[in-house]
Formats: structure tokens, sequence, C-alpha cells
């Protein structure tokens, strides 16, 4: 558990939009997998999970720019002197929200797909 709040910090401050999103992903599925098991298939709310799994990766690619830009921040603030190290925050930022952002929206896409096809239209 330790790791992965560290690896969540590490991700930067887009990490935030992406847990948020998925923590609500996750909730109105199962409010609509149990709906479903109850005989009610209506599709209203699983509106608002496609357009979560469609910002989430938006999501990863936005910390990738953030990311970058950290990485030439550290760079040119290192003066012209060759220093790698001062690029690797950046580029772990720019990766594991480019990752958190995918991982977040498979997790919900499966799901959100087999209610989809059992809501009535």
């Amino acid at each position: 558990m330790e790791k992965l709040i560290s690896l969540f910090k590490a991700g930067g401050p887009v990490m935030w939009p992406i847990f948020a999103l998925s923590v609500i992903g996750l909730a109105i599925l199962a409010w609509k997998a149990l709906e479903f098991r109850a005989g009610r298939k209506s599709p209203k709310g699983l509106v608002i999970v496609s357009t979560i799994i469609t910002a989430e990766p938006m999501l990863g690619i936005l910390g990738t720019v953030t990311g970058i830009m950290q990485t030439f921040r550290a760079l040119n603030a290192a003066g012209g002197e060759a220093n790698p190290l001062a690029a690797t925050a950046g580029i772990g930022e720019a990766l594991i929200t480019t990752a958190a952002g995918l991982i977040a929206s498979l997790i919900l896409l499966f799901p959100y797909n087999v209610l989809d096809s059992q809501a009535d239209d």
C-alpha cells in the first residue's frame, strides 16, 4: 500500500482527477449493476461512465504534458550542465499518469460494456 501511495504522489497533481473519476465511475457501475439485478435496466447514468472512460486517458496525456514540462524546467534550471538525473522526476510523472489514465479507463470499460449491452433502449 505504501508503494501505491508513493506511486500516486510521483504521478503529480493530475492523478487526483483520475482517481476521483475512477471512484465516481465505479460507484455508478455498482449502482447500475444492482439496478440491473433488480430488473430495472435503464441506461440512465451510463453516459456518465462513458464520458469518464473517454476522459481518463486524456487526463493521462495531460499528465504526460505536465511531466515533460517539468523535465524541461529541471534541465533548464541545470544551466546547461548535463545532468540526466534532473529529468527523471518529470519523465516518471509523465509515464505514471499515462499508465494511470489508461488503466483506470480499462477497468471501467469492460463492466460498462456489459451493462450497456443489457440496458433497455
